[in-house]
């Protein structure tokens, strides 16, 4: 850390002047932005937004994902004084990344809130930014990919998470987390064959042409054969990332609304992550941090280091 830096600076939520750089202020203290970058609604000279989407109205068992952003956007306090590790390079100084700050919708006016959602990030992608978004429940990936298939075409999705979300569920005015994916691949924003779930270790009737990899091949083989494997499917298609937090064990992420054991470590989520290096990333989503079920934060944590393992994977292809 620079000391010098570490004495002068507060609040670069607000007062830095450059969207680019590590930030050296103290991580105890300021106003807390995700790794510090400068909040902002102006996307010139933007490369990628972080936005949060406060929203757990979908949620089947546990609520408190509403309070994820803000729990990761703290958590990430820990992160920006150094380039992150293993990647070889820093996209917090090689590219312009913003804080969007969090979606605004009237959370009394549910069924208003998928459009919402879309048009929030129909703008950012007009205006040519990548977007890694903090969640909220896995239900917001569904708003989101409409935004990025309307752009994009149908996309390859890497999905890591406990459950495949694959309900059928043909009533498209039903808003829920277990749906989405079911609602994704049935309206043609996702290509199947070139999508993959990782992680998954509870039933599903139908994976509707989806492949997985469940928790037990994870752990039965090798991580970087995994991210192989991975790579392998999706190939060169435009790729979106959802990871809910819930992939990982309950040991390593408790804070989470709809737990089950026998998840993956974040040893291992790192690893795949990072050998994931060269896919076409185009956006990615972190969800379902729920931090009233962790009194310690760790689950914050872990969802604070997926959030920057996606901003190197962006980035990747573009450094």
């Amino acid at each position: 850390m620079a000391l010098e830096d570490a004495n002068k600076q507060i609040d670069h939520a607000f007062t830095r002047e450059n969207m680019r750089g590590l930030s050296f202020e103290n991580a105890f203290a300021g106003a807390t932005s995700f790794l510090r970058r400068r909040y902002s609604k102006d996307l010139t000279g933007v490369d990628l937004a972080i936005t949060g989407v406060p929203f757990d109205q979908a949620v089947t068992h546990r609520p408190g994902t509403r309070f994820g952003p803000r729990a990761i956007r703290e958590a990430s306090s820990l992160q920006p004084y150094d380039p992150p590790y293993g990647w070889g390079y820093d996209p917090l100084t090689r590219f312009s990344i913003v804080d969007y700050g969090d979606l605004a919708f009237d959370y009394a006016k549910t069924s208003e809130f998928p459009a919402t959602l879309e048009n929030h990030f129909r703008t950012i992608l007009a205006a040519d930014v990548g977007t890694v978004t903090l969640g909220g429940d896995h239900y917001i990936a569904l708003p989101i990919l409409k935004a990025y298939a309307e752009k994009f075409g149908p996309m390859s999705v890497i999905q890591f998470d406990a459950h495949s979300d694959l309900w059928a569920d043909d009533d498209y005015d039903r808003i829920d987390h277990g749906t989405f994916m079911y609602k994704a691949v049935k309206l043609g924003l996702v290509d199947p064959k070139r999508s993959v779930q990782i992680g998954i270790r509870t039933e599903c009737d139908d994976y509707l042409g989806m492949n997985v990899i469940d928790a037990r091949e994870v752990h039965e083989s090798a991580p970087a054969d995994i991210a192989k494997k991975i790579k392998a499917i999706v190939g060169d298609a435009p790729t979106y990332l959802t990871f809910d937090i819930d992939a990982l064990d309950p040991a390593y992420a408790p804070g989470t609304g709809t737990p089950v054991w026998g998840g993956l470590t974040s040893a291992q989520a790192a690893i795949i992550l990072r050998e994931l290096a060269g896919i076409d990333l185009k956006g990615g989503d972190i969800v379902e941090v729920s931090p009233p079920y962790d009194p310690t934060g760790a689950t914050a944590v872990a969802g604070a280091h997926v959030a920057m393992e996606l901003i190197c994977l962006w980035g990747w292809n573009r450094r």
